[in-house]
This record gives C-alpha cells, structure tokens and sequence, in this order.
C-alpha cells in the first residue's frame, strides 16, 4: 500500500509540475503576443503613423532585399510607401519567440492582393517598453 501510495503522490506532483510549467510558457507565449499586438494592428489597418510609434529612434528596414536604416520620421515614409504600393488584405503573426539574450522577435505574414511576404521583426527593451529595431518584408 505504501508503494501505491508514493506512486500516486508522484503522479499527482509530475501533474503539477506540468501543469505549472505548460501555464509559465502559455503567459510566457501570450506576453510575447501583447508586445506585437499594437504594431500588429497598426500594419493591419496599413497606418504607418501609428505603426511606428512603436519603432526605436532609429530602425533597419528591409524591403524585398533593400535594407536602410531610417529615423522613426523616414521610417513612417518608407512604410506609408510600402503601404501604398502593397495595401494589407491580411496581416497575422505566425511565431513569436526569444533568443538567449532576450531579444524577441515576431515571424508574421504579410498579404496584398497577390503578393505573400515574410515579415520579420525584432524588438529591444527599452525603459521597460519594447520597440521595433528591425523589420523586413521579403517576398515569398
């Protein structure tokens, strides 16, 4: 009987165990998604003024292979540009994750009429705020 009982005890902790970590990873995921969420929305509704609120002072843009950085005001530009010449049908993050260091980043897709583009961005922390640094769109 005290076999079973240790059996079960353990059973019960590896439960909690699991269940502790799948929901640190699930708030760990879902924090991750709220750092993106506002850029996100801002490309959705293709509005480079308020897509680069949440740009750094000074940003690498990488447009089908042309990589520039830009200050936040030409950033806006360059993005209304692109906006213009490729109008958002959808816009969706598809994986958020971190490296090591702590550098987040968003794997997304990007859709205008015909066109599919990768888009990838990579935030720093910043006054306990997170800013876009990079972002490119690539053709797929």
């Amino acid at each position: 009987m005290a076999y079973f009982w240790r059996y079960l005890t353990t059973m019960r902790t590896n439960k909690w165990i699991a269940v502790v970590i799948l929901a640190f990873s699930s708030s760990a995921a879902m924090a991750q998604a709220e750092i993106f969420a506002p850029i996100k929305d801002a490309i959705k509704a293709n509005n480079a003024k308020e897509a680069v609120k949440y740009f750094n002072q000074s940003v690498d843009i990488n447009i089908e292979g042309d990589v520039n950085n830009y200050s936040k005001a030409q950033a806006e530009f360059v993005l209304a540009d692109f906006f213009k010449k490729h109008p958002v049908a959808d816009f969706s993050i598809v994986h958020t994750g971190s490296s090591p260091s702590g550098l987040k980043f968003a794997i997304c897709k990007y859709t205008s009429g015909g066109s599919s583009y990768s888009v990838l961005m990579r935030v720093k922390e910043s006054e306990k705020k997170y800013f876009v640094h990079e972002i490119s769109f690539i053709k797929e």
